[in-house]
């Protein structure tokens, strides 16, 4: 095994652009990440990281409050291809809307008990939702009883960017200070930044170093593109706080590991990044 990517997002049928962000969205965003759309069948999907000796978490996805697109399906589809490729997809982030409810929080129990998911993901943005507000806490409360981590988007996003008025979506959401409150009040909860999170990252930084029970994921940026605080930290101090994670299909993980490699990091720090951190963070028995 090279390495554990922890973030990623299936390319099939189901979890096309359109079906995650309607027709409008889907339309604009390959201009945004200057690439096309490619439906892949689930065996290409897989081949792609066991060709690469990787091993991935898969990420379902469900805003339907904010969007008005079903989406909460998607939890059971990463269930069944993580159940198809034991050997390549070794766990998932159940995606839950936080407006939903008591049914949220009994959503989420049934993909950590019945499907068997990793842990809760949340993008703030696309769910229209402070993380700090109280009335989302049972949700917490539940990923505690449950024994599993909490992740969150955090910096600015792909979703609206460059359409008129983003398209609706607000990046006050996805400050990293939010995360803050909800790791002080949830001292006991492993909790994951995804995403650097410009324009932020100082303020990430900071948080990383205060609270013991915050890490980070390093989705979404190419790596030749990391600030030098960024890199800093990581070759550094918070070492031990950051997994490789490339937010497939938008950052191809060959390039990521290629430029990661390239980015001058010590031979031990890499190992750290590229699996020694997540399988401790995360429990991962491999």
């Amino acid at each position: 095994m090279k390495a554990i990517d922890v973030h990623v997002h299936p390319s099939t049928a189901l979890f096309s652009y359109e079906r995650r962000w309607g027709k409008e969205v889907a339309e604009f965003m390959p201009r945004y990440y200057r690439m096309e759309e490619r439906i892949r069948t689930d065996e290409e999907m897989a081949e792609e990281f066991r060709d690469l000796d990787l091993k991935a978490l898969l990420v379902g996805w469900d805003a339907q409050a904010e969007s008005g697109h079903e989406t909460s399906a998607l939890n059971d589809e990463v269930a069944r291809l993580i159940k198809k490729f034991p050997d390549v997809f070794i766990g998932g982030w159940a995606m839950i809307d936080p407006w939903k409810g008591k049914w949220a929080v009994k959503e989420l129990e049934r993909c950590i008990k019945k499907l068997g998911l990793t842990g809760l993901k949340f993008q703030p943005s696309a769910q229209g939702f402070f993380p700090n507000d109280r009335k989302f806490y049972p949700l917490y409360e539940k990923c505690l009883e449950l024994n599993v981590p909490v992740s969150f988007h955090t910096g600015t996003t792909g979703l609206g960017a460059g359409m008129p008025g983003g398209y609706g979506y607000r990046l006050k959401y996805v400050r990293p200070l939010y995360i803050d409150d909800v790791a002080a009040d949830f001292p006991d909860l492993t909790i994951i930044m995804i995403h650097p999170a410009w324009p932020w990252i100082d303020e990430q930084i900071a948080i990383l170093l205060h609270k013991a029970n915050v890490y980070c994921d390093l989705s979404g940026w190419a790596p030749k593109y990391f600030p030098e605080n960024l890199k800093r930290e990581i070759n550094g101090r918070l070492q031990d706080k950051f997994m490789y994670a490339s937010d497939y299909p938008e950052i191809p993980p060959r390039r990521w590991l290629e430029e990661f490699k390239a980015g001058g990091y010590r031979d031990e720090v890499m190992e750290k990044v590229l699996y020694k951190n997540a399988q401790r963070i995360l429990k991962l028995k491999i």
